[in-house]
């Protein structure tokens, strides 16, 4: 229980960070660095903020993380599913462990993590589904792009 209360807990901070970028007028998806409980970075989706299209949320928390000898022991938790391009990092970077809020607006790419030895854990945690489900509803030519649709 211990551990599912933890996952809970820093799903919360992902999701802050999903609502910052979301005030800051780009797409709600946040991620958290964690190693040994200590959150090493947080980041968001700033696409749209600064013009550039691989700042998805999962890279910009790594960015935020900087230089780490190891990503081997370290949870990445995401509020969405990660596209392949931040699955790929993922996998590049050896992260050992990722909890995904969601996969219900976004998904497809825990196949492949699990099939690169990565643990992956799916909260389908009810106010991120809700927020992205809002948030394509509402912005749906946007969230195309984030897609390359």
């Amino acid at each position: 229980m211990e551990k599912e209360d933890e996952d809970r807990r820093f799903m919360r901070r992902a999701l802050e960070e999903a609502r910052q970028g979301m005030d800051e007028g780009g797409l709600p998806i946040g991620a958290v660095l964690v190693r040994g409980g200590v959150v090493l970075a947080k980041g968001h989706n700033r696409r749209v903020q600064e013009g550039d299209p691989i700042a998805h949320g999962e890279m910009d928390c790594l960015r935020r993380a900087g230089r780490q000898a190891s990503y081997r022991d370290t949870v990445l938790y995401t509020t969405l599913s990660p596209c392949m391009m931040c699955s790929g990092t993922i996998v590049q970077f050896k992260i050992s462990r990722v909890v995904i809020g969601e996969n219900v607006n976004f998904g497809g790419n825990e196949g492949f993590l699990k099939s690169n030895g990565i643990e992956v854990i799916l909260l389908n945690d009810p106010d991120c589904i809700e927020m992205m489900k809002d948030f394509i509803k509402n912005h749906p030519t946007l969230w195309n792009e984030d897609i390359a649709e």
